[in-house]
């Protein structure tokens, strides 16, 4: 299956990938940590545009062949690059669920957004102003929202199981197109 995790710098979304990963036994694929690979090898400078992504895509195509499950995360901004995730598991016959992580409290995201750290070298983060600045696009379909406001993260693990088995035991089966909304 496929998974897409997307959500606002500090919302919790790679706290929560990394756990769904362990969990479920799923490759994590992180586009942070592509994009600062990128940059590491002098290829390009933040913000580097659409070459995370599309690096992205290709490892979760090929890992999906694989038949391994994959955890896509990315803040996931625009409807093409959702559009673009989907179509990767649709391609492979993968069932897919779309996930956005919010943080409903904006004293406590603010908060997370100040106050964190980053585990991949170098890579900078951004303040509270270029979150609320941050160009946004509304989801134009159903999708799952998890919203990890006051809860810590093993609480908003169970929430997005307990969503995603829903969502991939709807009606008509897990296929991908069956699977992608809520």
């Amino acid at each position: 299956m496929l998974i897409v995790i997307g959500g606002l710098p500090g919302t919790g979304k790679t706290t929560l990938a990394r756990l769904l990963a362990a969990r479920v036994g799923a490759v994590h694929l992180r586009i942070d940590t592509i994009e600062q690979a990128i940059v590491r090898s002098g290829l390009a400078r933040h913000p580097v545009g659409p070459a995370g992504y599309v690096i992205g895509y290709a490892l979760a195509d090929e890992h999906l062949r694989q038949g391994l499950s994959v955890i896509a995360e990315s803040v996931n901004p625009l409807v093409v690059t959702r559009d673009s995730w989907r179509s990767i598991g649709v391609r492979a016959a993968v069932p897919v669920a779309e996930v956005e992580v919010v943080c409903s409290d904006p004293d406590e995201h603010r908060n997370r957004v100040t106050t964190r750290s980053t585990d991949i070298p170098d890579l900078p983060l951004p303040d509270w102003q270029q979150v609320l600045d941050r160009d946004y696009e509304p989801w134009n379909r159903e999708h799952i929202v998890i919203d990890t406001a006051g809860q810590d993260p093993r609480q908003s693990l169970a929430a997005l199981l307990r969503r995603l088995d829903h969502t991939l035991r709807m009606p008509g089966g897990p296929g991908p197109e069956a699977a992608s909304g809520v």
